[in-house]
């Protein structure tokens, strides 16, 4: 593991409070929903395309998605970006979450650009979200919270963004 993962492990478990599963403990949803606003504005400004979001999502500790369309990437996969309640972490998926094991996976197989990545990670981290990789989401759960009975495999994924 990297530094700079265990750097994500380590706020990972510092947000990870068995009190609060669908959102921290001072969430603020209207500051939530201005800066997932930012995001949308900003990534229909860089990809020079109308962008399709969800947000508020209920039930979930996940705040909304923007998917940028297949159409305005270099490779013609589209790009999505799932936003959680939690400490304004930020997932970055190539065509959907749990297509590929990442990333890395999807440059691989040449379903995505380097710049058309490094474009969304940057407008991400100017708007202050911190980008966690697909990769390290889907490791083993093991924290203190204790997640819902539906959820089969427990990960951090299921943790930060999923359903309750």
């Amino acid at each position: 593991m990297t530094e700079s993962e265990a750097d994500l492990l380590a706020l990972l478990r510092e947000l990870d409070d068995p009190e609060w599963l669908e959102w921290p403990q001072h969430y603020d949803r209207g500051e939530a929903a201005a800066r997932f606003g930012g995001l949308l504005t900003r990534l229909e400004g860089d990809f020079a395309v109308r962008c399709t979001d969800e947000q508020d999502t209920q039930d979930s500790s996940e705040y909304g998605r923007v998917v940028v369309p297949a159409d305005a990437t270099v490779r013609g996969t589209r790009i999505v970006v799932c936003v959680s309640k939690f400490g304004s972490l930020a997932l970055v998926c190539a065509d959907n979450p749990g297509a590929f094991l990442g990333t890395e996976e999807a440059q691989a197989e040449g379903e995505l650009d380097g710049a058309d990545l490094a474009k969304v990670n940057r407008a991400l981290v100017e708007l202050g979200y911190v980008v966690v990789a697909e990769e390290l989401l889907e490791s083993d759960y093991d924290g203190p919270s204790r997640l819902p009975s539906q959820v089969q495999r427990p990960t951090w994924w299921a943790r930060f963004f999923g359903f309750f």
